[in-house]
């Protein structure tokens, strides 16, 4: 069996590219370990509540607009595959989204229950194998998320329970010393399920916590998982402990023993000991079933891929990355690691695959060369699109110019533009949403600090908060910045404060072109 495109794995990003392709009619396949599309939701989160937000009701009425608050739809075509009309919660659980994603997958050329076990390299392509079968692809794209659970070297790890198999029941840690290890969402959304049955709860990690509505990640902390840190600030016997531990040693009575040593107390190194230890120390990509000649170059501790802007391995060429494990590229930074982010890079990849396949150019429209024509079609789409509002300062969208024509590009990776993805121009406009340079060590609520008052265009440069970004480009070398100014409610439309700036901004840029 030999296709164009071969795509591991059925999760979002899976189904998400596989849509795409469908739609163009190209030649794919997509293999799934599970029995069915979303096979990771039916495990993860273990306390079943996802923190991907379903705001149903938002006032707006335009679609696209409309993404910006819906963090769990994918991208296609038909009206009725939306996330928001599966469930009204907020927060919604689990089992709805494995039931959204299955009616997603529905027609697509997926084939269930197949464990790749090995991917090597032909002089066609690559070789993937699994139950007894073989498949041959001219190009392949791993979509198969983080798939294992990453531990840290600590000597003794190896004898703690798993957030991935440890039992959530929380009646089954009643009267118990509990150690979570990790100070993310998995560590604090366990720790906050055992607050009312185990008697002490301490939460371990080398890092100080650090909190999404003041970072602007959505991978740290959030604020549905944080009722934990209540407990331990008003003293209810838990607690936050900021150090490494260097060592875990099971007890002969039972229990645990760790070596800890602390990050900022002048007691350096102690020794705690405790009933229960459960590492939650995150995921990582699974690159065991890649044979010698085609396995990928990985990065961040060897958790992740190292890709390319046009998200192809850094090592491999044809090899293509799809979903959570796109994040190196803005690890930490942006939204690539979760769908409301990784969508976009899917659609994004799609284009990519067009362009260098198919002759296919990036979608977009034609303008009139003028400063109005241009600063209009940024203005309108800095108002409406969810792309660069979910990658902010990784999307962009682009305006080509050179001679007398004026091209406008949506949501092309920044990086890619860098890169030459989009070929040469004389000019460009690259627009972004960003938030300033200060924004995670800025605390949002302290009316203490001074701040950039808001539809201030004098000073939008000097912004913390989400605003957009105009970058110039002459013959690719940046040549000039403008920033729009931040508005509360996010609308840069104001005639006298972001529509004539810009055009004068962009007039000058092409003065004398």
């Amino acid at each position: 069996m030999a296709h164009d495109y071969l795509i591991i794995g059925a999760g979002p990003a899976g189904v998400q590219l596989a849509a795409l392709l469908d739609r163009d009619g190209r030649d794919y396949a997509v293999l799934e370990r599970g029995s069915g599309a979303g096979t990771f939701f039916t495990r993860y989160p273990r306390h079943r509540k996802l923190i991907s937000i379903n705001k149903v009701h938002t006032g707006v009425r335009d679609p696209e607009q409309r993404m910006r608050m819906d963090w769990n739809s994918l991208l296609l075509d038909n009206p009725d595959l939306l996330f928001t009309r599966y469930t009204p919660r907020y927060f919604p659980d689990a089992d709805d989204i494995v039931r959204y994603f299955q009616d997603c997958a529905a027609g697509l050329n997926i084939t269930y229950d197949v464990d790749v076990t090995r991917i090597s390299r032909d002089a066609d392509g690559f070789v993937v194998e699994g139950g007894g079968r073989t498949w041959h692809a001219r190009n392949l794209v791993m979509a198969t998320g983080v798939s294992q659970l990453y531990l840290p070297e600590i000597p003794g790890i190896e004898h703690v329970e798993r957030y991935d198999t440890f039992d959530t029941n929380p009646e089954s840690f009643t009267d118990q010393r509990v150690l979570v290890i990790g100070k993310g969402n998995s560590g604090f959304e366990t720790a906050d399920a055992l607050v009312e049955h185990a008697a002490v709860i301490h939460v371990a990690g080398p890092h100080s916590v650090k909190l999404a509505w003041q970072t602007h990640y959505v991978g740290h902390l959030r604020a549905v998982n944080n009722n934990f840190l209540d407990t331990y600030q008003l003293k209810s016997e838990n607690a936050v402990i900021d150090g490494s531990i260097e060592r875990i040693e099971q007890r002969p009575e039972g229990g645990f023993r760790i070596r800890f040593r602390y990050a900022r107390t002048v007691e350096k190194v102690r020794e705690l000991e405790y009933d229960r230890i459960i590492a939650c120390t995150g995921f990582r990509f699974d690159a065991s079933i890649f044979a010698g000649d085609c396995r990928p170059a990985l990065i961040i501790k060897d958790r992740f891929p190292q890709l390319t802007s046009a998200f192809e391995s850094t090592s491999v060429p044809g090899l293509y990355f799809a979903g959570t494990i796109t994040q190196s590229r803005d690890f930490k930074k942006s939204t690539s690691g979760f769908i409301h982010g990784f969508r976009y890079g899917a659609r994004a990849l799609h284009r990519v695959l067009s362009s260098r396949n198919h002759g296919v150019d990036w979608q977009g429209t034609d303008l009139d060369l003028s400063p109005e024509a241009i600063s209009d079609a940024v203005i309108a789409r800095v108002n409406t699109s969810s792309a660069l509002w979910q990658q902010f300062a990784v999307m962009g969208d682009v305006v080509s110019v050179t001679g007398d024509q004026a091209r406008y590009s949506e949501e092309v990776p920044v990086a890619h533009v860098a890169d030459g993805g989009l070929g040469p121009a004389e000019h460009r406009f690259v627009t972004t949403l960003e938030y300033g340079p200060d924004h995670d060590t800025v605390d949002p609520f302290d009316i203490s600090v001074p701040r950039v008052a808001e539809n201030d265009a004098v000073n939008a440069a000097d912004a913390s908060y989400l605003h957009p970004v105009v970058r110039y480009y002459r013959h690719g070398v940046l040549a000039a910045t403008h920033h729009l100014a931040e508005n509360l409610e996010n609308h840069w439309d104001l005639p006298e404060v972001h529509q004539q700036p810009l055009v004068v901004f962009v007039k000058e840029c092409l003065a004398g072109a």
